[in-house]
């Protein structure tokens, strides 16, 4: 949590939305997108088990859940998929998330919500550009 509360004090992200995962933030990226009709590939670390349970038992987003088998499941793989999504959404404390976002913006990968609050109006959005690349930020706010 710590981590997130310097991520948040520094960008002015939300220090606790990316880490709990809630449907509604998750919907506020996809949404847009047209993409809750389409597969969701969840990837996780394994160390908050009640985000997946949650997200299962949402009806919008459950049906469309895809998990990767353990057995199946390693980081370039992982990675791989990540990067060649329509949409990623991450937790920016994560250097995992960091390295595929900063990867996808190289790539031409549009749609990364990495850093994100919640607006008074209730909507999430962006409080950096896709272009933030390992703590330098390359366009404006």
């Amino acid at each position: 949590m710590y981590l997130s509360k310097m991520v948040s004090d520094k960008f002015g992200c939300d220090p606790i939305a990316a880490l709990e995962m809630q449907p509604e933030y998750v919907k506020a990226g996809l949404e847009p997108l047209d993409l809750l009709k389409h597969p969701i590939i969840f990837m996780t670390d394994n160390q908050r088990p009640e985000i997946l349970e949650r997200l299962l038992a949402d009806p919008d987003i459950g049906p469309n859940i895809l998990l990767i088998p353990p057995e199946a499941s390693w980081k370039g793989g992982d990675m791989t998929l990540a990067l060649l999504s329509n949409a990623f959404i991450g937790n920016p404390a994560s250097t995992f998330t960091g390295f595929i976002a900063n990867s996808r913006v190289a790539l031409g990968y549009n749609h990364n919500y990495v850093y994100r609050k919640k607006e008074e109006n209730g909507a999430w959005v962006n409080v950096c550009d896709d272009r933030y690349s390992f703590g330098q930020y390359l366009g404006t706010h």
